[in-house]
């Protein structure tokens, strides 16, 4: 037990580890803000200049930046509805709302306090119930991969306002947009119409950048007259009420997020997805609508995607199957530095299991320093004028795109994205739906694919494997649950059912 401890402490007792571990979670928290350079970005460029450090020194960096890059997105997500990465979507959906009531300073400081909740349900998770959550995982097949992205793009009807049908339909597009590019198993081109430019797809993060930065961007040229909204940061820290107000929901969310998270593949956006719409379910009577500025609404998928780093960390520790892209990458660094992850890892390499653990602990808690500084600093762009914020954005948001590849031809398309998320938005249609259907199409096909080859190619054994096996017979139940939810018949009857 002592020697367990002992690893536990190890990078908070070393003043090198525990001043990477700062650095990289402070690093984290404004590059994850950045639209553009994103944490697996920043993860992948570590790497790159660590291999020759010891593997804990390198490990406490990369966990810092990890952890503070998935909280980063949500601030630039809260004052400018942008997302600073894909698990922040979710959050501007009702953090945006806040800040334009003013209310910025304490829609970060809420989100930074249940984001440290959630980091921390996620690490415990780790350390208690890796495990038994890694023989959950590797449970799933891909129809159930495919099931789960398919409920991903549905859940977006329900996060687009009361049109279930334009939900659909802007995750859709999406998913075509997901798909452009080479065929990634017979190399044949998609929807590139001879374009050699679009030869290797889309990225999402351009994507990202156009319907998010430069369509608000546009949007707000219609009031760019209008005066600027002074934030209240008088109080950044949350009350002890509100925080207790919510814990429960911010604990189930973590929950949510710890199972999501260890499922390969996925990752705190699918995470931030569900939890939001878990909220929106379960909370019966929010202070105000969702979407509208519901403190709900912004605890329920940064609690979640937080909590996805702990979970994600799961299968590529006792599997070597990575949880998301982050986590690919620190496969690689261990291969680097030796190590090869799997179930042997455990056994016969304790120590470095329970220094990711705690080093993961450090980081949340250095989180909670750094995220609630500086809010002051950051809510002072939402109150310049619009004339000078507005050409800030385009400009950021042009610099982002190029920078992903150092591609000119990615500004084309963001700005192509942007006028096209204008219309769009003026129209009724949300933005959000496009960006997570190009997120998880490309999941959706590919494991749509493989699940045809495995039912070797029939439809009729495709359908009975859906409704034979246990996981993916709960799942299938749940997307035809859903759907029928959504119909307007149904609805109906359940406004009217309401009192």
């Amino acid at each position: 037990m002592m020697e367990t401890l002992g690893f536990f402490a190890t990078s908070w007792l070393d003043p090198s580890l525990l001043l990477l571990t700062a650095l990289g979670t402070f690093a984290g928290i404004y590059i994850g803000a950045i639209p553009g350079l994103s944490v697996t970005m920043a993860a992948s460029i570590l790497i790159s200049f660590t291999f020759k450090w010891e593997v804990n020194e390198a490990l406490a960096l990369i966990a810092g930046v990890y952890v503070g890059g998935v909280y980063g997105g949500a601030r630039t997500a809260i004052l400018l509805n942008i997302p600073g990465a894909p698990s922040a979507i979710a959050t501007a959906l009702d953090g945006y709302p806040l800040a334009r009531k003013g209310l910025a300073g304490e829609a970060i400081g809420l989100s930074t306090v249940m984001s440290v909740i959630g980091g921390l349900v996620g690490v415990l998770a780790l350390a208690i119930a890796a495990p038994l959550i890694a023989d959950f995982a590797i449970k799933f097949t891909s129809r159930d991969y495919m099931l789960l992205g398919i409920i991903g793009i549905l859940l977006v009807g329900t996060l687009s306002g009361e049109s279930f049908a334009k939900g659909a339909f802007a995750g859709a597009l999406g998913v075509m947009i997901g798909m452009i590019g080479l065929d990634p198993m017979t190399a044949e081109a998609r929807f590139t119409y001879g374009s050699i430019n679009l030869m290797g797809g889309v990225p999402f993060v351009v994507a990202m950048i156009g319907f998010f930065g430069v369509a608000e961007a546009l949007a707000q040229l219609e009031h760019i007259s209008a005066a600027p909204i002074k934030q209240k940061v008088a109080r950044i820290v949350p009350s002890w009420s509100d925080v207790r107000r919510y814990l429960g929901l911010g604990l189930k969310s973590s929950g949510l997020g710890t199972l999501i998270g260890a499922l390969p593949g996925t990752g705190g956006d699918i995470a931030a997805l569900l939890a939001y719409d878990h909220a929106k379910r379960s909370t019966k009577n929010p202070e105000v609508p969702f979407g509208e500025g519901a403190k709900e609404g912004l605890i329920a998928p940064e609690a979640a995607n937080n909590a996805a780093v702990g979970g994600a960390f799961v299968p590529m520790l006792t599997l070597g199957i990575p949880g998301d892209a982050v986590t690919a990458i620190i496969i690689g660094a261990l291969y680097i530095h030796g190590l090869k992850p799997g179930p042997l890892l455990l056994t016969d390499t304790p120590h470095l299991f329970w220094f990711i653990v705690g080093n993961l602990t450090l980081a949340n808690l250095f989180l909670l320093v750094f995220g609630l500084t500086g809010v002051r600093i950051f809510t002072k762009v939402v109150e310049c004028p619009r004339a000078i914020l507005i050409p800030l954005i385009i400009i950021l948001s042009a610099v982002g795109a190029y920078a992903i590849q150092n591609n000119p031809v990615h500004i084309t398309w963001a700005l192509g994205f942007g006028v096209l998320g204008y219309f769009l938005k003026r129209y009724g249609f949300q933005v959000g739906p496009i960006i997570l259907g190009v997120i998880l199409g490309p999941m959706i096909d590919a494991n749509y694919r493989r699940a045809m080859i495995g039912a070797q190619e029939n439809i009729g054994t495709f359908i009975y494997d859906l409704l034979s096996h246990p996981i993916s017979l709960v799942l299938t139940c749940a997307l035809v649950f859903m759907f029928v939810t959504q119909l307007p018949f149904v609805k109906n009857r359940k406004r009217q059912a309401r009192p």
